[in-house]
């Protein structure tokens, strides 16, 4: 059976959530790319079935009222600004220390842009 990327990037997600648990104290900051556009979410896995706490996308009115026209949600420029409007909001509620959930993705690119950005708006992780 011959794996394609999006189940090598699965099992890779799968291995990593092994070890990354996020709770009320640090909630679990997980990301999704997908081909055009980005989103993050705070998750609390303590709660079953798991708690949304926040999400935040490319797709979000905020995005789309704060970005310039070469920001989207498929280059850094996007990722970059989805992430700190994502912490922005994670301040609003009280939210400081949070765990990164890459999601099985290389740590470069699109992902690196949205953890520069949350860090650059307040998030510790």
């Amino acid at each position: 059976m011959k794996l394609n990327s999006e189940k090598k990037r699965k099992i890779r997600h799968t291995r990593i959530r092994k070890k990354i648990k996020g709770d009320a104290g640090r909630p679990r900051l997980v990301i999704f790319r997908g081909l055009k556009h980005i989103y993050g979410s705070l998750v609390i896995d303590d709660i079953q079935p798991n708690r949304v706490l926040l999400t935040v996308s490319s797709l979000s009115k905020q995005f789309k009222d704060s970005a310039k026209p070469d920001e989207k949600g498929g280059n850094v420029k996007g990722a970059f600004l989805v992430g700190k409007l994502l912490a922005e909001s994670a301040k609003g509620m009280n939210i400081e220390n949070v765990v990164f959930d890459r999601g099985g993705y290389r740590y470069g690119g699109r992902v690196k842009a949205f953890a520069d950005g949350a860090r650059q708006g307040g998030l510790k992780f």
